[in-house]
């Protein structure tokens, strides 16, 4: 089971190592953005939405990569004090109940017009703007899998742990 979530986290760290460039990016072309409109004098609408669509790519792309690094919110009341196995419990419960549901509803509720807008090649989101909403609306699925795959690999942990198998949690994060 280590393996396998080890070559699921894979997926995420290599995928969250990718899109963190974008955030670099993001700066700078907004920096040139704004350089371009008011030393310049010149505005681009495709200039703009490629900010959105960075930063839209950057934060769909990178969820399963946040929480491999376990950067999620988490509201933590009781599970600061709970001992390893409780949090593995609440965790476990967590993906399973609520993660990877939720994930699989959105894919399937989303899944006939992401299709639908590939289908069409849907275009701008303004006249004059970066002809790829098809791409945006790609973004929801990338998003929805990954983030299974990342929970299905913390699943394998947290079972791990609950097991008690200290020989096989030598991956572990």
């Amino acid at each position: 089971m280590r393996r396998l979530a080890d070559a699921l986290d894979q997926i995420n760290h290599w995928t969250g190592m990718t899109v963190r460039w974008f955030a670099l990016l993001m700066v700078l072309l907004q920096f040139t953005v704004v350089l371009l409109r008011y030393v310049f004098g010149f505005s681009s609408i495709a200039l703009n939405e490629s900010v959105l669509y960075l930063h839209a790519a950057l934060f769909m792309l990178g969820a399963g990569y946040t929480l491999l690094v376990d950067g999620h919110v988490r509201v933590d009341i009781f599970y600061a004090a709970a001992t390893d196995k409780t949090k593995a419990r609440i965790d476990a419960f967590g993906y399973v109940v609520l993660a990877i549901p939720s994930m699989a509803a959105l894919l399937y509720w989303t899944w006939p017009s992401v299709i639908n807008s590939i289908s069409m090649m849907e275009g701008a989101i303004s006249v004059g703007g970066i002809p790829a909403v098809w791409f945006l609306k790609s973004l929801i699925p990338a998003f929805c899998i990954l983030l299974i795959i990342q929970s299905v690999a913390c699943l394998l942990r947290q079972v791990v742990l609950l097991r008690g198998n200290v020989e096989d949690q030598g991956g572990a994060k």
